[in-house]
């Protein structure tokens, strides 16, 4: 039986319990002798991230009980925090960063009773940081970026390629740690070291530059004591990404580049540097990587036999087989939409995480003599009959000047409900963070709350996202702030316009840069009934330099524009420059923790907007960092933001928590 109730009154199945209770998905997948590993985040155990590992009879265990928590704070972002090998004995050896002290550890989990730190702990700034490891068994080390803080700021700091002994040696000796690059790049990954051992590739990138902007690979001699010498660039440059490097087993290069307007992958000859790397794949329009955020995420794997397992899309990417001979490229079977960069592979099988619109991220593995791909681990469990689930629908929009803009629309969906006739849908604009990002194509528990309860959804991937290529990418180039809030008010009008949305019932919210968006676009336009800016930036000047972490801490020179060269607009397109233009009301979520958007860039807003009467709501949450992980705090957030709409909205529902407006 259907029942007629109005928009965003449906009760709903999908809580913010359960919401809370999914958010944990799993990354950086290995292959451990004939075991898969992995971390996932852990919501109900203060958002840590446990080490997971898939037995070969397919049990799984947690490796490292709490406090333990494997993750990175390398550029804040983090990356590849663990690594681990079979030695010559047969024992499992495991190195992983651990978050709260940011120091190596080394552990055989079947042997050893507990872990033993590798590294020391520096009181200086941010203290020493570790990434991207790669085990280096037979000289007894673990080579991986280094990120030194060499003073009290932010920017105070250096990367390097280093080699930490195994033994514990430098525990309490910074000394003991071995340097294998010098620090003339701002920015390193870790090592790829070839087949035959004698040499090593890495990519580097500098100030202003994002990774996405360009980056150089650089080629390196390993000589007897495994120092690196006769260090020189290979391929990339300053107009061209490459993300991702790899050497095939037959000793050649693989990486992936932009140098044509998208991220394709190519193969060199480490013995002709300069020399344009050869085109794999028949040209497609489609990315074959995306922008390098996180250290170690990896794109392509080359497989035995000669083929490579990439990824590959236009907008959403999927798994495939590529026969580098022929170009020709054969995707996986299966209902997976999206899979994460983080492959690995064990013979002829590929392994990765994988989610759909109808599932959650879940670790899956494909077969390449068979073809056969299947879920083997983390599998997704329907908490909820799935018949709540939103479907997309996948759109592009066109936007000023007749630019298009690609689109996921989520109607407002329950299977027992139905609005009154004539009745129009309030609609939510989510802009996405980055900006240098998109909106995936998965499986949302917070979208489908929404949408379970009648209120529609749209995620904008506006101009300067990626997954369309270099020069859609582009659009934002010192436009942020205008391009991105148009697009948003763009899909939100054609929305209304069409008739699918109401029109007095429009609201945005994003996080971090979509934060910005949200707040940009209250100051800007008139469009929006009220919005949910989550840990943002508000202050262009403020967040340069030593106003945010070091690695995007010249990012505004690329979406801005050199600061000395237009000050004015860093001023003109701030939001807190401008709080007084708003008059929706609006919720604000922080955490404490956040070294990328810092508390401090809120506190100035909040005191302008409550000097002009604008009704808002702030919530603080001690612990969190940028996004939030913790069980309670996802709940909160959640059940605040639709506290905002039903008040706003003038929704009459009494099951969620009021959320308390102020003047």
């Amino acid at each position: 039986m259907v029942t007629t109730a109005p928009y965003g009154a449906w009760p709903s199945p999908i809580d913010a319990r359960l919401v809370a209770e999914h958010e944990g998905r799993p990354e950086y997948v290995g292959v451990v002798g004939d075991e898969v590993w992995w971390t996932e985040g852990r919501p109900a155990e203060g958002g840590r991230r446990a080490l997971v590992r898939r037995r070969s009879d397919g049990t799984e265990q947690t490796l490292l009980p709490e406090p333990w928590n494997v993750r990175s704070r390398v550029m804040e972002y983090g990356g590849q925090p663990w690594a681990a090998a079979v030695d010559a004995d047969g024992r499992t050896v495991l190195v992983f960063c651990h978050f709260a002290d940011q120091r190596l550890y080394a552990w055989v989990p079947d042997g050893d009773a507990a872990p033993r730190p590798l590294t020391p702990v520096s009181a200086v700034g941010g203290g020493l940081r570790w990434a991207d490891p790669v085990l280096r068994l037979d000289r007894g080390e673990v080579w991986c970026v280094l990120e030194e803080f060499t003073g009290p700021r932010p920017t105070d700091v250096r990367r390097v390629i280093a080699a930490v002994p195994l033994d514990g040696s430098a525990a309490g000796d910074r000394a003991a740690v071995r340097e294998l690059s010098d620090d003339r790049n701002r920015f390193v990954t870790g090592p790829r070291i070839s087949p035959d051992g004698r040499r090593a590739a890495w990519i580097a990138w500098d100030h202003p530059r994002m990774p996405w902007d360009g980056t150089t690979v650089l080629l390196a001699d390993i000589t007897g004591d495994g120092a690196f010498t006769g260090v020189r660039p290979f391929a990339g440059g300053p107009e061209e990404s490459v993300p991702q490097i790899e050497w095939d087993p037959d000793g050649t290069l693989l990486y992936v580049s932009d140098a044509d307007g998208w991220w394709e992958l190519r193969r060199a000859d480490p013995d002709a540097p300069g020399t344009p790397g050869r085109r794999l794949c028949r040209p497609r329009q489609e990315e074959f990587g995306g922008p390098l955020w996180q250290l170690g995420a990896r794109w392509f794997r080359p497989l035995d036999g000669g083929t490579i397992a990439v990824l590959h899309g236009r907008g959403a990417m999927a798994l495939g087989i590529l026969d580098p001979v022929s170009g020709e490229l054969v995707d996986a079977a299966g209902p997976w939409t999206e899979w994460a960069p983080t492959l690995a592979v064990h013979g002829s099988r590929v392994v990765g995480v994988a989610a759909s619109p109808r599932s959650a991220s879940e670790i899956v593995e494909l077969d390449t003599c068979t073809g056969r791909a299947r879920v083997i681990a983390a599998r997704h469990t329907d908490a909820v009959d799935p018949v709540h689930y939103p479907e997309p629908q996948l759109r592009t929009f066109t936007g000023p000047d007749g630019r298009d803009i690609h689109a996921h629309i989520y109607p407002p969906h329950s299977p027992g409900h139905r609005a009154p006739d004539g009745e129009l849908p309030p609609y939510v604009i989510w802009a996405h963070g980055g900006p240098t990002s998109r909106n995936p194509l998965v499986l949302n528990l917070t979208t489908a709350y929404f949408t379970s309860r009648g209120i529609g959804v749209a995620e904008v991937d506006y101009g300067g996202s990626t997954g369309y290529g270099r020069a859609y990418r582009e659009r934002l180039r010192e436009q942020w702030g205008v391009v991105d809030v148009e697009d948003c008010a763009a899909v939100a009008e054609a929305l209304a316009d069409e008739g699918t949305a109401d029109r007095h019932r429009l609201a945005i919210r994003g996080g971090s840069a979509g934060g910005w968006t949200t707040a940009a676009s209250l100051v800007t336009t008139g469009l929006y009934a009220c919005g949910t800016i989550s840990y943002p930036v508000l202050d262009l000047a403020g967040w340069t330099q030593d106003g945010t972490h070091d690695f995007e801490s010249q990012y505004l020179t690329g979406l801005i524009g050199p600061y000395d060269q237009v000050p004015d607009r860093y001023r003109d397109r701030s939001p807190l420059r401008h709080a007084d233009r708003i008059t929706a009301p609006f919720l604000l979520l922080q955490g404490l923790d956040d070294a990328v958007c810092p508390p401090d860039q809120c506190e100035p807003f909040l005191a302008e907007v409550s000097r002009h009467g604008t009704a808002h709501a702030y919530l603080a949450f001690e612990g969190e960092g940028h996004g939030f992980r913790r069980a309670e705090t996802i709940v909160r957030a959640v059940e605040a933001e639709l506290s905002l709409y039903v008040q706003v909205f003038g929704i009459d529902r009494t099951d969620v928590p009021v959320l308390e407006l102020t003047k």
